[in-house]
């Protein structure tokens, strides 16, 4: 599977792996302009390093939901076009300011990604959907932000079981996201995260 545009496979003092150009934001490795991607702080990380294809191929307009710190969020504007980061906690959302100060492309959001009306007006049409969020529904919050695509998107989402149910089974958790999810899109591949991120299921989908 080839990587998106931006992305490559970098050898760190005799190490191999993802790596994008761009200013460090975590402490990460670094070598240059390369800033390693660690693939156990970051889903979508894990998922390109597993060789998932994402349907990313670099220079996407992208909606990123759940951006926390910017951990993740950092390097997807290290490879895409117009990046739109909602975050709803206030203090990891100023970190992801800081985070944005080096990276024009990216949009820093305080918003809830289960309320899309409330930055419909500030986001424009995007070619993927990267989903990251700890809450209850999390298939809901994707069939709700699904107005935002461009005709045949991506979304790439990770599902976290102890967010829906901490009581359940994970893979009754993923079988109803999965069917949830199906009322407003195709799912194209699905990864389990194990053992980099216990209990969390990865999701490639295009909107129907």
């Amino acid at each position: 599977m080839s990587l998106p545009d931006g992305v490559e496979r970098h050898d760190f003092d005799g190490e191999t792996g993802l790596a994008t150009r761009g200013d460090p934001v975590y402490g990460e490795a670094t070598d240059r302009e390369w800033r390693r991607w660690d693939p156990a702080r970051s889903k979508l990380g894990a998922l390109l390093d597993a060789g998932v294809d994402t349907g990313l191929a670099g220079g996407e307009t992208v909606l990123y939901l759940g951006a926390a710190s910017g951990t993740t969020v950092s390097h997807v504007a290290d490879f895409c076009g117009p990046t739109y980061a909602v975050e709803f906690a206030p203090r990891p959302a100023r970190d992801l300011v800081g985070v944005a100060e080096g990276r024009p492309n990216l949009f820093p959001l305080l918003k809830d990604a289960r309320r899309p009306a409330s930055y419909a007006h500030v986001v424009e049409p995007v070619d993927a959907i990267v989903q990251d969020v700890a809450t209850r529904g999390q298939a809901r919050v994707a069939l709700e932000n699904r107005r935002f695509f461009r005709e045949d998107g991506r979304l790439v989402l990770a599902v976290k079981a102890r967010s829906e149910d901490v009581t359940r089974d994970p893979e009754a958790v993923f079988e109803e996201a999965r069917e949830t999810l199906s009322e407003g899109y195709e799912i194209l591949a699905t990864e389990r995260l194990d053992p980099l991120h216990v209990d969390h299921l990865g999701i490639v989908a295009r909107p129907r």
